[in-house]
């Protein structure tokens, strides 16, 4: 089977994803562990002061591992659909509400756009999935 082009695209999307955000996880848990506020990288913090901060939900390490575990599922689905298969594809777009939350709590911008690149990808290669 041929995997169709855009379903690549939007499995690289969801792996750029994946990796980019859950690497920084890590570090931003072990600070939590060991008493110290989050890193901050590139000049903004790892995922706090955000809006959930906003509205009382503060950076914990329950809530980083759930946004962890969250990047390792969008990397399992890109993985997926990279061999096409439609459990991919269905991954992906039962996290897209579950992602959305984390999104919008951490003030990430980046992740809505390509989120959406990578639905449309999805659903106009449809057909394609086995």
């Amino acid at each position: 089977m041929t995997v169709p082009t855009l379903i690549r695209v939007a499995a690289i999307l969801h792996g750029f994803i994946a990796v980019g955000l859950g690497v920084f996880c890590l570090p931003a848990i072990q600070n939590l562990l060991h008493g110290r506020d989050i890193p901050i990288v590139m000049g903004f913090p790892a995922y706090g002061r955000g809006p959930f901060e906003r509205v009382g939900i503060p950076t914990t390490i329950p809530l980083l591992a759930a946004f962890l575990l969250v990047c390792i599922l969008e990397l399992v689905a890109g993985v997926l659909l990279w061999g096409g298969h439609k459990s991919g594809a269905i991954l992906a777009l039962a996290l897209l509400p579950i992602g959305g939350i984390f999104w919008w709590g951490f003030a990430l911008p980046i992740p809505p756009i390509f989120a959406l690149i990578w639905t449309i990808l999805i659903l106009l290669n449809w057909q394609a999935f086995v």
